[in-house]
């Protein structure tokens, strides 16, 4: 198949491939097992948050920058000082995230299905923060290649859902005449819409089993829900490369 005829999928990292509240396990070791779980769910809340509001506010800070300060955020929010040793511990953990149980398996597919899908990491994260978070990871580092590579958005000084970091992914795929040939796979329900938004196709993996639950928009709704990022490469693969966007299909 012809590059211009593949598909791009465009994966989301940080929650979607790798699992933030994998971080847990070295929060433990400064903050304690009963305040691990909590800290970790607090921290990617603010993460986001911060994005969302210094977006709103037409500034920038790198993703890394924005990670530190959320952290120091939750952890004074559980009542609970942060030393400069430990932040820096565990901002190095974090390059170092667990992947969800099923990604192993939808890499292997993509590995196995190059012809047919062009794979992308598409993410908010610094080029150094993907860089070292893939190349570390046990289960996604060996297989690196399996993506074309790494899009980022620190270039443009924006978060997503910011309809630039679209246009920007649309752009770097060569799919610049064709958005509806490009499929981002997230977890996160603002990357999902603003994806839909943009023109583009979107997977919502749908980890808790509530289905697609936003009310934010009624119009740009997912093309796809369904419960691990193996089943929305299935499903790609499947309905390649034919698939057309405005339909949402849901799966469990």
């Amino acid at each position: 198949m012809a590059s211009a005829e593949r598909v791009v999928v465009a994966f989301d990292l940080y929650g979607t491939l790798l699992s933030t509240e994998s971080i847990a396990d070295e929060l433990a070791k400064v903050y304690g097992e009963d305040q691990a779980q909590s800290l970790a769910q607090v921290w990617r809340r603010y993460q986001l948050e911060y994005t969302w509001r210094i977006n709103s506010m037409g500034q920038y800070r790198s993703f890394s920058e924005i990670t530190r300060s959320a952290l120091a955020h939750a952890v004074a929010d559980h009542g609970f000082a942060l030393v400069a040793a430990d932040a820096d511990m565990l901002m190095h953990a974090y390059d170092a995230l667990d992947v969800f149980p099923e990604i192993p398996a939808a890499i292997q597919m993509l590995r196995g299905n190059r012809g047919t899908i062009d794979a992308y990491v598409f993410s908010n994260g610094t080029d150094d923060m993907v860089e070292n978070s893939i190349r570390t990871s046990p289960k996604l580092g060996p297989y690196a290649d399996v993506f074309r590579s790494f899009i980022t958005v620190d270039c443009l000084k924006c978060f997503k859902p910011d309809p630039r970091t679209y246009a920007h992914l649309v752009e770097q795929t060569g799919k610049g005449k064709h958005p509806g040939d490009v499929w981002v796979v997230s977890a996160n329900p603002f990357d999902v819409v603003g994806a839909r938004a943009a023109g583009l196709q979107a997977a919502f993996i749908d980890r808790q089993g509530k289905g697609w639950i936003d009310r934010l928009d009624e119009i740009h709704v997912p093309s796809l829900v369904v419960s691990g990022v193996e089943q929305a490469v299935q499903f790609i693969l499947d309905s390649a490369p034919t698939s057309k966007p405005g339909k949402q299909v849901v799966s469990s």
